[in-house]
């Protein structure tokens, strides 16, 4: 598709096409924009991406929607005309994540909601119990490990936890059977991207912030497999501890359904 749109293609987040296999409806077009600052929209470019992709897939049914992250003001409505006649009217679908309440989501079973609980409207008090509510929802709305990795880098990278309310967090909202929830994961891992920046600013040199990096996802390995197995054979733990970062990734899939260590870091 950016290809046939040719050199003036503008990314979009998400041009996706709902098409009804029975053939009752024809297909739709909805075309999805990200937009974190109010301020950079540009209504004039959506309108345009609506065109170009109304032209290169030959219908008029397209549903523009953009995703604002923050709050400001934008334009919601393009009209092309003059004095006597408009001849061009278009608008778009705007959801405002920060004016929405937090709170109406907890209990959601959309897991797109859920993973913006962050950005949605809350008071600073609620800061730690809507980022409890993101992280539950995650793990009981996403099976998939490495999508849970992925989508928790976007609930911490939202929330934006401060090492104090990491703290509190991990005081507050641990479970009681070995902490085994995406929140235990999510605290494991700050401690480890933070022993990586420790680490990274002791050495001083991008080698040393690499090598931390690695440590720390090391570090949250072990504890997760801790939590299960208990006690580590040393042979264990050294693999662990050598593993480069790619393989650290694919051994912490095997967490949650491996039955001891070994199946964990075994080829």
């Amino acid at each position: 598709m950016q290809d046939a749109l040719g050199s003036g293609y503008r990314r979009l987040d998400l041009p996706l096409k709902v098409e009804w296999p029975d053939g009752r409806r024809a297909a739709v077009l909805f075309v999805v924009e990200e937009e974190t600052e109010p301020r950079n929209f540009s209504i004039h470019c959506l309108a345009h991406y609506c065109l170009d992709l109304a032209d290169l897939l030959k219908t008029t049914r397209v549903v523009p929607v953009v995703v604002f992250l923050r709050r400001g003001g934008f334009a919601r409505s393009l009209n092309l005309g003059d004095d006597r006649e408009e001849y061009l009217s278009f608008r778009f679908i705007a959801c405002e994540l920060a004016r929405l309440p937090a709170e109406d989501y907890f209990d959601s079973g959309n897991i797109v909601a859920r993973l913006n609980l962050p950005n949605m409207a809350h008071p600073k008090e609620q800061r730690l119990r809507v980022y409890d509510h993101a992280v539950k929802g995650l793990a009981g709305l996403e099976t998939d490990r490495h999508k849970q990795g992925k989508y928790l880098d976007f609930i911490d990278a939202y929330a934006d936890l401060s090492e104090d309310e990491v703290a509190r967090y991990r005081a507050e909202y641990y479970d009681d059977e070995g902490g085994k929830t995406m929140g235990l994961a999510a605290v494991l891992r700050e401690e480890g991207r933070e022993e990586g920046r420790q680490e990274g600013r002791q050495e001083g040199r991008q080698e040393g912030q690499q090598e931390g990096r690695q440590e720390g996802e090391a570090a949250i390995l072990l504890k997760l497999m801790a939590l299960k197995f208990g006690p580590l054979p040393a042979a264990v733990e050294e693999r662990v501890r050598r593993a480069d970062a790619e393989t650290l990734l694919a051994w912490s899939g095997r967490v949650l359904t491996a039955t001891r260590p070994e199946e964990v870091v075994g080829d």
